[in-house]
């Protein structure tokens, strides 16, 4: 029986990279099965919630968790690969899960790497109770955004959580919240946020031009009381914090692994559309174009992955895979905008899946740092000023 035929009740055992199978055969083992999916969840605005179940039974969701801690063992380019390889398929599940593996790819690194026993409970969690964690990503970014109102033994914190993509499916929301310091201060305090808590709501706002499927609602959180214990971290709101760097280094090199994903099977359903007839000399062209534009986006998330194994995350990673996650957005667009122009007609027709790329591949717009602020970060390095707060 394949994994793609389990029985949803069936939950597997965490992949680990010594198994049988490897992280790119058990991805591409599901594929089928998440592709079949892929264009109801786009037309109704459902979270592809049978595709999470599927990607639980194959124990995907522990694969970054270090083997040492019960887990995969996989490191960050095998995870952007499985990813990469996923977004074949159906791009709002390698996007929504791209949030889940980036949150546990940083603790894992920094587990192996700073020796940072703090998040060894909360991987230990992911391994043996195949839970789903969750970022509300550029909602929540340096800046920091709701509530946390200092009271005996911790903080209430009231909050609205945008775009925390597979809010349905998750079981602890990785963020944080503003407290005001006497003095007038602003400070960031980081936590997890149980999802089943009385306090928290999921609303369904998720309404988009595209990656429909990824279930990126709002999470209302209404008076929930955190525990001083319950705070990780705790640093100056608006200003970039050595976490954070670690933290955009690590997440983006997967995230983006999406889009690449989108765009190069993009490219494919072009040229196998276009290949129904002679081409004409504009279409070379036009596929030429195309495969200049993908193979830009490859190479720049490939310098992406590298950074993390390359460099210890400061400001200059950081500067390093910005510029990378902006030409892999840019090229990606661009290759796809090409394939739309190479299918010529045919590919208007939903039944193809090329437009459904089309409109996915422009979230890749969206992320911090937007094109304005990763300018603005790459200039200011380049000319030796500060970007402490810069994003």
């Amino acid at each position: 029986m394949s994994i793609a035929t389990m029985d949803a009740s069936a939950l597997g055992q965490p992949y680990h990279s010594n198994g049988s199978a490897s992280l790119a055969e058990i991805v591409n083992d599901l594929t089928p099965a998440l592709a079949a999916r892929a264009s109801a969840a786009d037309e109704t605005d459902v979270f592809v919630a049978e595709n999470y179940a599927m990607l639980k039974q194959a124990g995907l969701v522990a694969a970054g968790v270090p083997g040492e801690l019960g887990g995969g063992g996989a490191d960050v380019a095998e995870l952007a690969d499985m990813l990469r390889r996923m977004a074949h398929a159906c791009g709002s599940t390698a996007l929504a899960f791209s949030m889940h593996t980036h949150q546990v790819a940083i603790p894992a690194w920094r587990w192996r790497h700073q020796k940072v026993s703090a998040v060894e409970p909360l991987l230990r969690r992911v391994a043996t109770e195949n839970i789903v964690l969750l970022s509300s990503g550029g909602s929540d970014w340096i800046g920091g955004s709701g509530e946390a109102r200092k009271v005996e033994g911790g903080y209430r914190v009231s909050a609205r959580k945008g775009f925390t993509s597979g809010a349905e499916a998750g079981d602890l929301l990785m963020t944080g919240a503003i407290a005001k310091e006497a003095d007038g201060t602003a400070k960031v305090v980081h936590f997890g946020v149980p999802m089943k808590a009385a306090e928290v709501k999921v609303d369904k706002t998720w309404r988009t031009l595209g990656m429909r499927g990824t279930g990126s609602n709002d999470v209302l959180i209404d008076d929930l009381f955190i525990p001083d214990q319950g705070v990780a971290l705790t640093r100056k709101a608006g200003e970039w914090h050595p976490v954070f760097q670690i933290i955009a280094t690590i997440a983006f090199p997967l995230i983006y692994a999406a889009y690449l994903g989108v765009a190069e099977s993009a490219r494919d359903i072009a040229v196998k559309l276009a290949g129904r007839k002679e081409p004409t000399p504009y279409a070379l062209d036009i596929a030429g174009r195309m495969d200049t534009a993908l193979r830009a986006a490859q190479l720049a998330h490939r310098h992406m992955v590298s950074m993390v194994n390359d460099t210890v995350p400061d400001a200059d990673s950081v500067n390093e895979t910005m510029i990378g996650k902006a030409l892999v957005a840019q090229n990606a667009i661009r290759a796809v905008e090409l394939a739309m122009e190479l299918a010529g007609g045919p590919g208007f027709y939903r039944s193809q899946g090329l437009e459904r790329r089309f409109r996915d591949i422009q979230g890749a717009r969206y992320h911090p740092l937007q094109s304005g602020q990763q300018a603005h970060y790459a200039g200011a390095l380049a000319l030796g000023r500060p970007v402490e707060a810069i994003y």
